[in-house]
């Protein structure tokens, strides 16, 4: 028995099928909804983790493999081994992983998988290998896809930016993804903008807010504000759309 059969294996022996039914739930995977379709085993993240680091040595073709498995989990511990393997790398070996990456988006298919991969793996890639024009093309090219998830990723690969105190993939693409009509994205664009204000200041994060609060949806602009004193909070949220004022400080 090989060592990713055994991996398999292992996975679905800690199923839970009460864990299943909830996460089938929790991760709306009724027809119609985002995660239509996906199946759970129900098992818990630190155990998969666990999982991840036995088989941290699993091959990287092998890995893949289990990326494109119709299991959610299957999914979630190939991509915890792909970002060690990542980090792990060399140069050559980051650039195979990044390619192959963005090669199987389509398996890359709910907001955990995104989240938990994204940035460690195409944002680092971009931060080291290309320039910031590259980078934002590459980004602006995923935040036009038709796929939510693409359009995910291409959203939280900017925490990488973020934690370099560069805001400004974060803007581009927050301003491109005004009009999303996903929550999740709304969700993503607040997500990352209340990471700018964390990591490069409110006064940062004003200078966009004071721009576009008064368009971005409702979710994404509380999001963004969670941190904010509450005085500061409310004048934002009573934004009429299309006469935000600038704001001093």
């Amino acid at each position: 028995m090989n060592s990713l059969t055994k991996l398999k294996k292992e996975l679905r022996a800690l199923g839970n099928k009460e864990k299943a039914a909830n996460s089938m739930r929790f991760f709306k995977t009724d027809p119609g909804q985002y995660g239509a379709g996906d199946i759970f085993l129900g098992l818990t993240v630190p155990e998969q983790r666990t999982l991840a680091k036995k088989y941290q040595d699993l091959s990287l073709a092998d890995t893949i493999t289990l990326l494109r498995s119709k299991e959610h989990e299957f999914r979630l511990t190939a991509l915890m081994l792909l970002t060690k393997q990542y980090a792990e790398g060399t140069s050559k070996v980051q650039k195979i992983i990044t390619d192959l990456y963005l090669a199987n988006t389509r398996w890359i298919n709910n907001w955990d998988l995104v989240d938990a991969s994204a940035h460690y793996i195409l944002g680092d890639f971009l931060l080291q290998y290309k320039n910031e024009k590259q980078a934002l093309l590459l980004l602006k090219k995923l935040a036009r896809s038709k796929n939510l998830w693409e359009r995910r990723i291409a959203m939280v690969t900017t925490w990488a930016f973020i934690k370099t105190k560069n805001p400004k993939p974060t803007f581009v693409l927050g301003e491109l993804l005004l009009n999303d009509s996903e929550d999740l994205m709304h969700k993503a664009v607040g997500w990352m903008l209340r990471e700018v204000g964390k990591c490069c200041g409110q006064k940062t994060l004003r200078s966009f807010l004071n721009q576009h609060a008064s368009t971005l949806p409702r979710t994404a602009l509380r999001y963004s504000l969670e941190h904010f004193d509450e005085p500061l909070r409310q004048k934002y949220l009573k934004t009429k759309k299309g006469i935000m004022k600038p704001m001093a400080g």
